[in-house]
C-alpha cells in the first residue's frame, strides 16, 4: 500500500474541523531564552534573545500548511487536546511514527501512523481507543503531517 498525501483539503467531519490554509507572517515576537518556572517569578528581561517568528517556531511551510481543530481525547497522550489547533504540512511525506490527518473510508481523523509488519495502522494516543488497521480495499488518504499544535487558554 502506498501512502500519498492529498493536495486539497475540503471535507469537514465530526473528528476534525478544517480552519483553512495559512500564509507566512512578517510578525516577530520577543523570545526569551530562559525557561520560566511555574512557581516562582523570573526576571526574564535579563535573558531576552533575538526576535522569533511564530512561523519559524511552528515550522509553517506556507502555502503547504493548513490549520485543523482537534475534536475529542484520542490524542491526549501526545499533547493534542480537544479544541487544540494543529498545524498540518501537506508537503511532508507521511511515514510511520508521524502524527497525520487522514481519511479512512470517508472519516477524517488525527492519529499516529504506524506499521505492523506490512500493514499500516492508525493509532490513538489514548488507551481507551483501539488501533485502526488499514485493510485491503479501504479508502485511505493522508491529508498531511501534523507539525505542531496551539492551545488557547480561555479566561472568563
Amino acid at each position: 500500500m502506498r501512502i500519498q498525501s492529498r493536495q486539497r483539503v475540503t471535507l469537514m467531519s465530526s473528528n476534525a474541523v478544517i480552519i483553512g490554509p495559512i500564509s507566512r507572517s512578517n510578525t516577530e515576537l520577543r523570545f526569551y531564552t530562559c525557561r520560566v518556572p511555574a512557581g516562582f517569578p523570573s526576571p526574564a528581561q535579563d535573558h531576552m534573545d533575538q526576535p522569533l517568528s511564530l512561523d519559524e517556531l511552528m515550522d509553517v511551510d506556507a502555502p503547504h500548511a493548513y490549520l485543523v481543530q482537534a475534536s475529542g481525547d484520542s490524542m491526549i497522550g501526545v499533547g493534542i487536546f480537544d479544541g487544540d489547533v494543529m498545524v498540518v504540512n501537506r508537503k511532508l511525506d507521511p511515514a510511520p511514527g508521524h502524527i497525520v490527518i487522514a481519511a479512512l473510508n470517508g472519516e477524517v481523523c488525527v492519529k499516529r501512523l504506524t506499521k505492523r509488519g506490512e500493514q499500516y495502522v492508525l493509532e490513538s494516543a489514548n488507551p481507551k481507543y483501539p488501533p485502526r488497521f488499514i485493510m485491503e480495499g479501504d479508502e485511505f488518504d493522508v491529508w498531511g503531517v501534523v507539525t505542531g499544535s496551539l492551545r488557547r487558554f480561555h479566561h472568563g
